[in-house]
């Protein structure tokens, strides 16, 4: 479900806080230096090259002053409460220094060292806490508030930081400075060395981020999810905002490590939380730093792309294949022309150039600025078109042509739709006139692939934000409460098979006869009443399939005796006399509890090969229709259920219809529920109908 978007009086708080350290006009430095080339040195360099000209206090008792400055022996001895307290000292003299920000009233500090120490990290963390501390760290390399002109860094960075839209918050400090001196220029509202953030989460920085009105595009470098309620609730204030969000995960989802071994748990896998997570709130997830810094570029151009798809102009047939080839392995669509864009072009070309896209320019070289600016202008002019780029290698030219940059600025200022320079190799660009195309607003996107990818972000973006809102789900508060109860007796082993299959009745997904048996004459009678053919399944383990507990087309009498003896005497005499459900093709779907982000809905291929195949797509609940069909549609067996071989077509609005159904039943049940598996449901021409089914409980 939605989080509630509403700050509690502790987070009003906090959030106070964090805008106060951000913005800080008194700062403390304890462990200031006279020495250059200390860490306490720099401390007091970086922060000397503030612009905002906050009020500084150095603190150190083995100094009386420092570059002409007074310093203090203790924090203690710093007259008055600041706003951010720069802690250049040892793991040892952590939980002090902390303590004595508290006591004074300090709104915020910053913890360089990682606080390894034993017992340092859970002390400053809970000092913090109680006393609404705010704190960036431990083990950061600080912040930059560039537009207010504060730095409190404990690292040489460029001075000075690049103005701009970007707002950066990233887990690992060596990435932080990597983007900061990138030669690309990217311009930052706010960049964040966040660290541990043992107290100052990405929540917090990011809702501080969305506060400042220069930010108008958010790049993340995650390593875990913390505080996933109110990370939540700032990625719905970006969507609010309409402020992209950009994001870099490393390690695997923090959640994913301690997934229960049902089947779903192991097909969502331990990247399944970032998946839902970031497909609900349309965060654009990126691969690597290239693609990231790419992608962050082009949309801190500030255009949105137009409805339609990609088109790029080339001076290579060999590249522009490249361009081909990798765009089919990643996704990018390139828009098929109008025939008025045909027409504007096949006069501009040589004989032997067709008038296509990707449309390859190069021919006798005549005139070379004119015709690609005429080129790039019918193609950003065709009302299928959502975004331009100018793909050539952008080398340096000794002759001193400078063609392919005059035309791309001539488009730039001629053109409404993102409009960018797409490179093939990063180290042979010519840094002269990428700096002159980015200064006038141009993108430069320094690889075909990382490029393309950029570019397709552009596209998911607009798609994202013209998916409707989901309308609340009503919870059926009779229902729950019947199936809590049900759940709560059962604890703390799994439902049972029977109760499993009611459960899915109930919500409304299609399940056929079933009766449950624990002899021989009881099987014989539920498989009379039930009428062959009929199939028996084993209770005595989750995973039938694996132990050779399932039975087919049993249709007489003794099929059945026969079945249900070696069954028994193998597994135990519990099963599970079901009808047999029509063919079709065979879906998995099911609900994983994460620990951090809650229930989450796995679709995917379904029967024996589950996990095989691991064929699959994750979302948080609930869903509607349009979410429900578009999990279907990032599976590579999709087109299967569109009939293949002769085989009709299966039912997709049933089987949209159950994956509805999933999500309600997570939000309703999602907390008493680690695992349910529905595998397979069989998608056929008449319906959906979920065969087997086994939910693992919670353990409260």
């Amino acid at each position: 479900m939605e989080p509630d978007r509403t700050p509690t009086p502790r987070h009003r708080r906090a959030g106070s806080a964090v805008w106060a350290m951000l913005h800080a006009r008194s700062v403390a430095i304890v462990g200031a230096s006279p020495s250059s080339d200390s860490f306490g040195g720099r401390m007091v360099a970086e922060l000397g090259r503030s612009g905002a000209r906050p009020a500084v206090h150095l603190v150190n008792p083995r100094h009386r002053e420092i570059g002409g400055r007074p310093c203090v022996p203790s924090l203690e001895d710093v007259p008055e409460a600041v706003d951010l307290v720069l802690l250049g000292v040892p793991d040892a003299a952590l939980p002090a220094a902390v303590d004595a920000a508290v006591r004074r009233g300090d709104r915020g500090v910053v913890v360089f060292g990682g606080a390894h120490a034993s017992g340092v990290r859970e002390r400053i963390t809970a000092s913090a806490r109680a006393g609404e501390l705010a704190m960036c760290g431990a083990g950061c390399m600080g912040f930059v508030n560039v537009p207010h002109g504060l730095r409190a860094l404990g690292y040489l960075e460029p001075d000075p930081v690049p103005s701009g839209p970007i707002a950066l918050i990233s887990h690992s400090g060596s990435a932080f400075s990597a983007l900061l001196r990138t030669r690309r220029g990217l311009g930052f509202s706010l960049a964040v060395s966040s660290g541990q953030e043992l107290v100052t989460t990405t929540a917090d920085y990011l809702r501080a981020a969305l506060a400042m009105p220069e930010t108008r595009v958010v790049a993340l470098l995650l390593e875990t999810l913390r505080d996933p309620v109110e990370f939540r609730a700032a990625l719905a204030a970006a969507r609010e905002r309409d402020v992209p969000v950009v994001a870099l995960t490393v390690g695997g989802s923090a959640g994913g490590r301690a997934m229960v071994a049902a089947h779903s748990g192991a097909l969502a896998g331990d990247d399944a939380t970032w998946e839902a997570l970031f497909d609900a709130y349309g965060v654009l997830r990126v691969g690597d730093l290239d693609e990231l810094a790419d992608t962050v570029e082009l949309f801190a151009a500030g255009r949105r792309a137009a409805a339609g798809q990609i088109a790029t102009v080339h001076d290579s047939g060999a590249e522009r294949a490249l361009a081909v080839d990798v765009a089919a392995r990643v996704g990018v669509p390139f828009a098929p022309l109008d025939p008025v864009t045909r027409g504007r072009l096949e006069p501009l070309l040589d004989p032997g150039l067709r008038a296509e896209n990707p449309l390859d320019v190069w021919g006798t070289g005549a005139d070379t600025r004119g015709l690609f600016r005429a080129c790039l202008s019918a193609l950003h002019d065709d009302p299928g078109v959502a975004a331009v780029a100018l793909a050539v290698d952008l080398v340096p030219e000794f002759d001193g042509d400078d063609s392919y940059p005059e035309a791309a600025l001539d488009v730039q200022g001629a053109s409404t739709k993102p409009f960018a320079v797409l490179t093939s190799l990063a180290s042979a660009i010519d840094a002269r006139a990428a700096a002159g195309l980015r200064a006038a607003g141009i993108p430069v996107l320094e690889g075909v692939r990382t490029g393309l990818l950029a570019l397709r972000h552009l596209l998911e973006y607009r798609d994202y934000r013209a998916r409707p809102e989901l309308e609340p789900t009503p919870i059926d508060e009779t229902r729950r409460a019947h199936w809590l109860a049900r759940a709560r007796a059962a604890r703390p082993t799994a439902l049972s098979a029977g109760d499993g299959f009611a459960l899915l009745a109930d919500y409304g997904i299609a399940v056929p006869a079933v009766r449950a048996a624990g002899s021989l004459e009881e099987t014989l009678l539920a498989a009379g009443r039930l009428g062959a053919p009929i199939v028996l399944k084993t209770t005595g383990v989750a995973h039938k399939t694996d132990v050779d507990g399932v039975r087919l087309g049993l249709r007489t009498p003794a099929d059945v005796t026969a079945a249900y003896l070696d069954l028994a005497a193998r597994l135990g005499p519990g099963v599970l006399v079901s009808e047999t459900a029509r063919p079709g093709v065979e879906i998995a779907l099911g609900l994983v509890r994460d620990p951090l982000a809650g229930p989450l809905v796995v679709v995917g291929a379904g029967g024996v090969l589950v996990e095989v195949l691991r064929d699959r797509a994750v979302a948080l609940p609930p869903l509607d229709a349009a979410r429900a069909r578009a999990l279907l549609e990032r599976l590579t067996i999709r087109k299967l259920l569109d009939g293949a071989r002769g085989r009709p077509p299966a039912d997709l609005d049933a089987l949209v219809a159950a994956i509805v159904s999933l999500g309600v039943l997570a939000v309703e049940l999602g907390d008493e529920i680690a695992a349910l598996d529905v595998n397979p449901v069989i998608a056929g021409p008449d319906g959906a109908v979920a065969v087997d089914v086994h939910i693992e409980l919670e353990e409260h």
